[in-house]
């Protein structure tokens, strides 16, 4: 991966400074303490964003990491928080970058929700990506909520977009390659394959898409 502006040694010490001006406590976050995660998140942001086909994330195949990007930022957030609960880091340091990713871009994506590898966000200021089952090419817009109802939560298939200000919320599944329109909310129901749902309960329209979006490489 080409990183601009910045190395990884030079990267893993910026983020530690964040965590620990951001969380002044007394339990400072050390580099060597976040290696190995620090490690696996550059390597699933690699992985993510050759997938997307966007000259900010891929420039002649090769994946592009901006830490002054604040979508790429935030992605990686995701990922290095993720990775650290995965490799049984104190609660305290996964929620501190948990916590950085919400302060710094309005991102509530807790650190033990699983995320596909290969997701975007695309400036996604107030999203809330709550516990799902998320498949790959998975597209958020900003102020997007996905949550439970009735102890119920959904199920997105691959190349699902959801555009501004949409929610999906409960026992709900969504087909591959469909998408939820600005505003949306989808409430305790299901869509096939290939479908925009548009509106909200009792007043909605379903929509046929044919091709996926040409940011998925």
């Amino acid at each position: 991966m080409k990183l601009v502006n910045i190395e990884l040694k030079e990267l893993l010490d910026y983020v530690c400074k964040q965590l620990n001006q951001f969380f002044p406590d007394n339990n400072i976050v050390k580099a060597e303490a976040l290696q190995n995660a620090f490690d696996k998140a550059i390597e699933r942001t690699t992985y993510c964003f050759s997938h997307i086909k966007n000259k900010y994330f891929n420039q002649d195949n090769q994946a592009v990491f901006d830490y002054l990007n604040g979508d790429q930022y935030s992605m990686f957030l995701y990922f290095l928080a993720n990775s650290a609960y995965k490799y049984n880091l104190n609660s305290s340091i996964c929620s501190k970058i948990f916590l950085l990713n919400k302060s710094l871009f309005g991102v509530d994506a807790y650190y033990e929700v699983e995320l596909p590898e290969v997701f975007l966000f695309v400036h996604p200021v107030s999203t809330i990506l709550g516990r799902a089952t998320y498949s790959n090419y998975f597209m958020v817009f900003q102020s997007c909520n996905i949550g439970s109802s009735n102890g119920k939560n959904p199920s997105f298939g691959e190349y699902v977009t959801l555009h501004p200000g949409s929610s999906v919320l409960g026992n709900c599944v969504i087909g591959e390659n469909s998408r939820i329109g600005a505003g949306a909310l989808l409430l305790d129901r299901s869509i096939e394959d290939n479908t925009t749902y548009i509106g909200g309960p009792g007043n909605f329209r379903l929509l046929k898409n044919i091709e996926k979006s040409p940011l998925w490489v």
